[in-house]
This record gives C-alpha cells, sequence and structure tokens, in this order.
C-alpha cells in the first residue's frame, strides 16, 4: 500500500487559512456600502448612500501557524518550500479557510431611518485545529525517515462551503441631541455545497516510507477518529449540489454615535444625510448564528487500535479499505456557522481622517465536531476618506499566525482594492498570512440639502406654518390636535373629547356582560365569562362534573378523584394480568413467541382505554436453574413485553418495567403447574 494511506487521513490539514474577517480595513470606511452589512447590519442605515449597488466584490486571505514564507519568492521558479520556509510546529498546529464572494447586492433607503439591503453570496471556510504540524511535515517529504511512533494527537478539521441569500433591515431606534443609536438584522437563507469534517482522539501510528515490514512486525495505530461528508465521495466523485442542503442563519448589530457639534444652533446636523455627523462612532454585532443540514451526508467512526500484517497493507487501496471497524452512518450531516463577535470604535480625528479600532472574537468552540470558526484579530486602521475616495492602512494581530501585519486599501467610488498584509508580505521573511480584496459597485449618494428643514418633517422652512414642530404637508407643516390626549387626532377620532385607543378610532371600549372582558376580547360578549377563558364560561365536554380546564380527560367521563378520567379498576387489572399470563416467551429467552401477539394487542386496547394511567410490567421466573439468569431473564421478558406496547404506540412515560426472578412465588415450584404459573409477566397500576 502507497505513503498515500497516511495523508489521506490528513487530506484535510492543508495548512491553508483564513483571516478572522473579511474585507479588512475596508468595511467599516462610511462609504464602504453595501459590504459593511456583511458585519453589522445596522451600517447600511443613516448612511451617505441612496442606493448602492454591488456588481462583484471578493475577499480571500490564507494564514497558519506553522509555516512562514516571503509571499512573493513562493512565485518564483526554483523555489522550495520545504527548505527556504520558517518552520514552527507544535503538537497543536492550527489553520482556518475563508473565501468570501459577494455577486450581485444592493441596499436603498425605504424612508429617512428605515433602510434594507439584499445581497447574494457565496463562501467557503475551511479550519484544521490541535494538528501535530511535525507529523504533517514528515508526512510530506519525499526522502522520509521512519517512525517508531508518531503521536498525531486530537484535532479537529472542518471544511464547508455555502451560498446566501440576505436580507437585512436597518433603522434608527434612538435620536436625541448628540446622542444617536441605530440597530440592524440580517436573516439569511443558506444553500450548502460540500463539506468534510474529521475528527482524531488522541491517535498515534507507527510508519516508514515504503511500508515493508520485518518478516512476523506487525504495524500499529491507536485512538479514534471521525470522518464525515456531505455526499459519499467514495462512491460518486462527482459533486452534486442537494437543493434539500440548506439551512438559515442571521446577523445583529447595534451602532452609537456621538454627534458632539449637535447645538441648539444646529439641530438640523441630524438631519443632513450626505455627510459625517459623529466624532466617536461605537459598534458591536454577532454574525454567522446558524447552521445547515446536509441531507445526503454520511459520517465514519473509526476505532484505530488496530493492528495490520503485511499482507492487509498490501491488500489495501486506502484508508478506507485498511480500518474495516468502523460505524458508517449515513443521513443528515448539521455543520455549524463561524459564529463571531465583533466591535469597532471609530474616531473622527480631523475632517476626513479617522482612526478605527476593531476586534473579532469567534464565540463558539473550535473543538466542536463540524463546526467552522474564525481566527480571532485585533486591528488598529488609519484611514482618510471622501465621496470618491478613501485610502486605508489596517495594522492587525491574529492569533493563528502570532504576527503584526500590515496592509493598504484604496477605493474610487466604483472600484476598490486592498490587502490587510499586503506591507507585511513585502517585507518579511516568514510571512504566516496574506489577503487581498476587490469590488465593483455603483454608487448612488445623497443629494446636498440646498433649503433647511428645521423640523424634517419634509416641509422646507419657507413653506412650513410651523417651522420648529413637525407636522403633515396636508396641515401646512403643523402638527394635528388631540383634544383628549389619547395619541388619536382629532381628525381620525370619531369620540374626540373622550379618550380611547387607536384601534377603536379614538373611543373606549364597550363590556355588554360586565364580566370584566371587553367586547373586543370577549368571546361570548353577551354571557359573562372569566378571563382565562377570552370572557366564556367554562365547560364540561363529557358531563362528569370536571371542568375541562381541570379535566385531564375532558371527552371521557370519569371521577372527580381521578381529574375527570377514568379510573382503573380491580377488575380491569385482573383482565390485564390474565392477558399477561397468555403471553409465552421461546425457552429461556425473552423472545415473545408470534401466537402471544393477539393477547399483547388486547393488553394496548385495554390501556388505550385508560390513557392517564400509569403501568408498570414486572417478570418473575419458577426456581428452575440459576437465580442470577433467572432474574435478568425475568428482567428481559419484562422489557420485551415493554417494548411490544410502546412499539404498538403506548407511551413510553406510562410504562416502567422490572424483574424479580424467583423471588416472588405464586404458586409451588415443586410441580409442573406451579412452575407455569410462576413464570408469568404483571401489570400494576403505578399510583
Amino acid at each position: 500500500m502507497k505513503k498515500r494511506i497516511y495523508l489521506s487521513l490528513f487530506a484535510f490539514a492543508g495548512f491553508f487559512s483564513a483571516n478572522a474577517q473579511s474585507y479588512l480595513g475596508y468595511t467599516h470606511d462610511n462609504y464602504a456600502g453595501v459590504q459593511g452589512v456583511l458585519f453589522n447590519p445596522s451600517s447600511i442605515v443613516d448612511s451617505r448612500f441612496k442606493t448602492d449597488i454591488n456588481l462583484f466584490s471578493m475577499s480571500s486571505s490564507v494564514t497558519n501557524d506553522a509555516y512562514g514564507v516571503k509571499i512573493f519568492d513562493v512565485f518564483k521558479d526554483g523555489y522550495d518550500f520545504d527548505l527556504e520556509a520558517k518552520k514552527s510546529f507544535s503538537n497543536a498546529n492550527n489553520a482556518a479557510f475563508n473565501t468570501d464572494v459577494m455577486g450581485p447586492s444592493v441596499m436603498f433607503n425605504i424612508a429617512p431611518k428605515h433602510s434594507l439591503a439584499v445581497y447574494t453570496r457565496a463562501r467557503a471556510f475551511v479550519n484544521v485545529i490541535g494538528v501535530n504540524g511535525q507529523v504533517i511535515n514528515d508526512l510530506a517529504k519525499d526522502d522520509m525517515e521512519s517512525f517508531p511512533e508518531a503521536n498525531v494527537g486530537s484535532f479537529n478539521g472542518v471544511g464547508n462551503s455555502w451560498g446566501e441569500l440576505g436580507i437585512s433591515y436597518a433603522a434608527v431606534l434612538y435620536q436625541r441631541g448628540q446622542h444617536f443609536l441605530k440597530g440592524g438584522i440580517t436573516a439569511k437563507y443558506l444553500q450548502g455545497v460540500a463539506n468534510y469534517h474529521i475528527q482524531g482522539n488522541d491517535v498515534t501510528m507507527e510508519f516508514n516510507e515504503d511500508l515493508i515490514l520485518p518478516e512476523n512486525s506487525t504495524y500499529t495505530t491507536t485512538g479514534s477518529a471521525v470522518y464525515g461528508s456531505s455526499q459519499d465521495f467514495e462512491t460518486n466523485s462527482d459533486l452534486e449540489i442537494d437543493s434539500k442542503s440548506r439551512g438559515f442563519g442571521f446577523d445583529l448589530g447595534l451602532t452609537y454615535e456621538w454627534r458632539p457639534e449637535y447645538t441648539a444652533d444646529r439641530a438640523d446636523i441630524n438631519d443632513l444625510k450626505e455627510v459625517n455627523k459623529y466624532k466617536l462612532r461605537f459598534g458591536i454585532s454577532v454574525t454567522d448564528i446558524g447552521s445547515m443540514k446536509y441531507e445526503k451526508g454520511i459520517r465514519n467512526l473509526y476505532n484505530l487500535n488496530d493492528t495490520f500484517t503485511q499482507d492487509d497493507l498490501d491488500n489495501a487501496d486506502g484508508i478506507y479499505d485498511l480500518y474495516t471497524n468502523k460505524t458508517v452512518i449515513n443521513g443528515t450531516v448539521k455543520s455549524y456557522l463561524p459564529t463571531a463577535l465583533h466591535a469597532d470604535v471609530d474616531w473622527n480625528i480631523y475632517k476626513k481622517f479617522y482612526l478605527n479600532a476593531n476586534g473579532d472574537l469567534g464565540v463558539v468552540s473550535k473543538d466542536k465536531l463540524n463546526q467552522n470558526s474564525i481566527a480571532n484579530r485585533v486591528s488598529l486602521t488609519p484611514r482618510y476618506e471622501s465621496r470618491w475616495f478613501s485610502a486605508y492602512i489596517p495594522v492587525s494581530y491574529m492569533d493563528y499566525s502570532k504576527q503584526v501585519q500590515a496592509g493598504l486599501g484604496l477605493r474610487t467610488g466604483i472600484f476598490f482594492i486592498g490587502s490587510g498584509s499586503i506591507i507585511s508580505n513585502a517585507i518579511s521573511k516568514s510571512s504566516r498570512a496574506a489577503d487581498i480584496h476587490l469590488g465593483f459597485k455603483i454608487p448612488v449618494y445623497q443629494k446636498k440639502a440646498k433649503d433647511k428643514d428645521q423640523d424634517g418633517d419634509g416641509i422646507l422652512d419657507k413653506d412650513d406654518a410651523c417651522p420648529t414642530v413637525a407636522g403633515p404637508v396636508e396641515n401646512n407643516g403643523c402638527p394635528w390636535g388631540d383634544q383628549d390626549n389619547d395619541g388619536v387626532l382629532d381628525k381620525d377620532d370619531k369620540c374626540p373629547t373622550v379618550a380611547g385607543p387607536t384601534a377603536n378610532k379614538g373611543c373606549p371600549w364597550e363590556d355588554k356582560d360586565n364580566d370584566g372582558v371587553l367586547d373586543k376580547d370577549d368571546k361570548c360578549p353577551s354571557v359573562a365569562g372569566p378571563k382565562e377563558n377570552a370572557g366564556c364560561p367554562w365547560p364540561d365536554t363529557d358531563s362528569d362534573g370536571v371542568l375541562d380546564k381541570d379535566d385531564k380527560c375532558p371527552k371521557v367521563k370519569g371521577t372527580l378523584a381521578n381529574n375527570g378520567c377514568p379510573e382503573v379498576t380491580t377488575e380491569v387489572i385482573k383482565k390485564l394480568n390474565d392477558f399477561s399470563k397468555s403471553v409465552l416467551f421461546d425457552t429461556s429467552k425473552a423472545t415473545i413467541k408470534a401466537e402471544s401477539t393477539a393477547k399483547l394487542d388486547e393488553i394496548v386496547k385495554v390501556m388505550n382505554e385508560y390513557s392517564n394511567a400509569n403501568f408498570k410490567l414486572e417478570g418473575h421466573t419458577d426456581s428452575t436453574g440459576n437465580a442470577a439468569k433467572n432474574l435478568q431473564l425475568s428482567k428481559d421478558r419484562a422489557a420485551a413485553v415493554k417494548d411490544y406496547l410502546i412499539a404498538k404506540g403506548i407511551s413510553a412515560d406510562r410504562l416502567s418495567s422490572e424483574g424479580y426472578g424467583i423471588t416472588k412465588p405464586i404458586a409451588s415450584n415443586k410441580t409442573v403447574e406451579g412452575r407455569a404459573q410462576n413464570r408469568r409477566v404483571e401489570i400494576i397500576v403505578v399510583k
């Protein structure tokens, strides 16, 4: 067998990886537009755009904590990665992969304080956690030396690709003086494309390059592993996108702005859409809450504690053939989104110069099976921004690469391009990360206000009869009157001098039957009844004297003592046990004989008649044979009857079983007839 047996085990662990977030340094720009919704859905409201249309944009990046290279040398002829890369192997190296492509997308205002965005997006994530980097390095060598034993360790890997259709809504939540708060939410439909996941627990193995074993020697591995995918690629290597492989997710975001330029003389500042109004901006969001299910998934559970001979190795085509001690589970495979917390502070230093501090934190367990996660990051980004041009220099530190990275980005209105690591990559000989983002869009900016509208009611001051108080155009910019102060304007109030709710056109609700339940909420407005029953008197459907609200069996007559349900009498128990005595089992087994099913079905009928009663099944044997085996046999037979009843629809919550072996005889074990009576399953009522 080739060395690929081992490489197959780590096919997931290629050290490709991604940054904690896409579009690093760009999304916090006030002119980022629809891209901003990907990391804080509240960003789209009160923006500098009327509409922003994304034609195409993408962000992709790589990082890891095992290999460092001079990025631009990698593309030169003759570059030897194995010799020239700076290696930092540990027992638990990490990596992650994220490519983010945004398709046709748009954001737009639907009202002065409300905005929507609709976007399409394709994403791919790969995470590798806790892999022994030295083992990976040795397996990749062409001249790999023999190992007596390699400690692969406990690792976790997941790769997931999917498409998103997202709808975002954002609104201004609070606006008073210098304080401004907005919030947003994104709901997204997820279409799964492909998924791989692998997890190992205390894996060790011994190997050499050619896998030629000395005579009479063996090859040994230990530990356990789980491997799964969105489809069975072993039988069909062609990717098949299943429309049923889908899921849902959502993002939440809040943004607070401090606007010190707001004064009594500048009360119009908050309503100017085309200019920035804050000195400090604080944003917080949680993204990628959700998961998706692959309906045609497959998962293999491997027990790696095994020993192989030379014949085993020669005859196996791959790791899947070599390890036969596995459990295969076909069906739904659930993959979890890389849920993350994002927080940033944006400081308007002077005019069009800003400084942004940002943190991205993964809030999910990176060791969880099939769980994507981000690499935690903090960044500091100075930038210059204007309507048609922005420049930014992100400086960041991420927990995987454990290096400070510096980048550069530019925006020119219809096009943007940038990288969070381009400067570091140009000067460092051991970069562990590289990224790039770019995009094309059509921005439609807010127009500059030509005339003042102090009260923001859409009527310019020169035409407004009440320029400092908002009012409708139908009333010349003045508010409508409300004599009774009930919130319903007099023009719409049917009872203008008596306060009443809006739903009743300003008039108070009536209560004709005086039962304390208003007619609008009263299901029986002409007959008094309690509030708990929507104003109707309580019924007694089965006329047993127990009201339906207290009746556990409202359609069957019963007794007050048994909460309106019929009581299980001694005669009923006798009837059940007469049936149970006819239940026969195979000799010395808990297998029910076929001829007993009729009696068991009779027991089901009786139990269904008393649907609120609970029963205990007690198994007994005669004294023949070993007492301990008889005890277990009695438990198994009682459990077998219980399982049969459950399979026939009796709730498992109503049944329990126990075995007593030879301890409770009801006849003498010295006679054939007595022993036959002692071999029984009894049914009792549990009070």
